[in-house]
């Protein structure tokens, strides 16, 4: 596996395989190509089904068209072969000749890859599924935490404290914005609304209320296209910063002790991701939220003492039971259900968390096997039902 650097990413939303991949694609294309008179993007499948609603055209032009005149294409009835969301920059000489052309794919969580080329960069982690790092876990008297350390370096540690501050900083920002989200729905703002209702209630009512106000807070950043943190993508981030927000700011946790939990939940979302998909086009929303919500439950189930089976449990109910969930955004809008179902995966994660906790870890299926079934399910999934807003919610314009 990779390192989780590629799991959590600081950019603008709202979406990381729509918005952060093309706008990282469009970039790397301009760095080798040199003299060029114009642009020409080709956007395929899910990447063109979208991709006004999740401002693909904005971040492509916002970096092409400081070099040159771009034209962009929308081809939402061709899915190529490896992925898609598929893109084709070509440029052009004053002539009209082609001077560069390549074909990438945005496949999820903002990175990129090619065909015939390894999705992946490179290997960091020996072990790629999480029975094997039980296992060590198990003949170490190790955690999770420590296996990260173990094979990143200590230098990790400051890469997840900025990843925590800018994570914070969304909440933040987040409970202090109003108004109404950018797009046709005239979806409004509720993080902060959420916010001071909760406040006046009191146990565990405020507690619920708050969590679900911090997720609010982080989509709907997401959603106006503001700076977040993906975990493991934009259309899921606002399910672990709710969760770790909370505890930090209810129970106390250390800043310490959440950034080993930021850990221990970035290397769930790196197994899903080797083995399976995190991206919405590919297999759905089971792949975003599922994920991040058995990210989340990894990372409570730690800070409260969890043994490693026990996080292991958390995260595997967190993923399975978010199994079959289907991408269908209305209007092709981060918004609905999007910004809701973060705030509810949020809370299924402190559930998932104390369901494992009073458990003895023990249980049938293993995450390692949900993984394998999500992958399975996100390829029987139809198309229409994968972030092409074309089946589901989304017919409910």
């Amino acid at each position: 596996m990779e390192s989780i650097k590629e799991i959590y990413k600081i950019g603008l939303g709202p979406s990381s395989s729509h918005t952060m991949g093309p706008r990282f694609a469009s970039e790397r294309f301009v760095a080798k190509v040199k003299n060029a008179a114009r642009f020409e993007v080709t956007l395929y499948g899910s990447l063109a089904a979208t991709g006004k609603g999740h401002l693909t055209d904005v971040a492509v032009l916002e970096v092409l068209e400081s070099v040159a005149p771009t034209t962009i294409v929308w081809r939402p009835d061709v899915f190529l072969p490896f992925h898609p969301n598929g893109i084709t920059f070509k440029a052009f000489d004053a002539a009209g000749n082609v001077k560069n052309e390549w074909t990438v794919y945005s496949i999820g969580g903002g990175n990129l890859a090619e065909e015939g080329k390894s999705r992946f960069k490179k290997k960091v982690y020996a072990m790629h599924t999480i029975k094997s790092i039980l296992d060590w876990c198990d003949r170490t008297g190790k955690s999770f935490w420590e296996y990260v350390e173990d094979c990143e370096g200590e230098g990790i540690w400051d890469h997840l404290k900025v990843v925590w501050d800018a994570m914070q900083a969304s909440v933040k920002r987040g409970l202090e914005a109003e108004g109404v989200l950018p797009g046709p729905l005239g979806v409004r703002r509720k993080a902060v609304m959420y916010y001071m209702r909760a406040n006046g209630f009191t146990g565990s009512l405020k507690s619920r209320g708050l969590v679900y106000s911090y997720a609010l807070a982080v989509s709907e950043e997401n959603a106006s296209g503001g700076e977040i943190v993906t975990a493991p993508t934009c259309g899921s981030c606002g399910v672990l910063p709710a969760v770790l927000y909370h505890l930090h700011t209810s129970k106390g946790f250390s800043e310490q002790r959440i950034l080993r939990a930021l850990a221990t939940a970035a290397l769930f979302g790196n197994v899903v991701k080797t083995n399976a998909s995190i991206s919405g086009a590919e297999v759905g929303c089971q792949g975003e939220v599922g994920v991040a919500c058995a990210m989340a439950s990894a990372a409570a189930c730690q800070l409260f003492g969890g043994t490693p089976a026990q996080i292991e449990y958390a995260a595997e109910m967190g993923l399975e039971h978010h199994l079959g969930l289907t991408c269908d955004p209305m209007c092709g809008l981060v918004q609905i259900p999007c910004i809701e179902r973060n705030a509810y995966a949020a809370a299924r994660a402190l559930d998932s968390n104390l369901y494992a906790t009073i458990s003895d870890g023990k249980h049938r299926v293993s995450f390692d096997k949900v993984v394998a079934v999500m992958k399975q399910t996100g390829k029987d999934l139809p198309s229409l039902y994968k972030e092409t807003s074309e089946g589901g919610l989304a017919l409910l314009k």
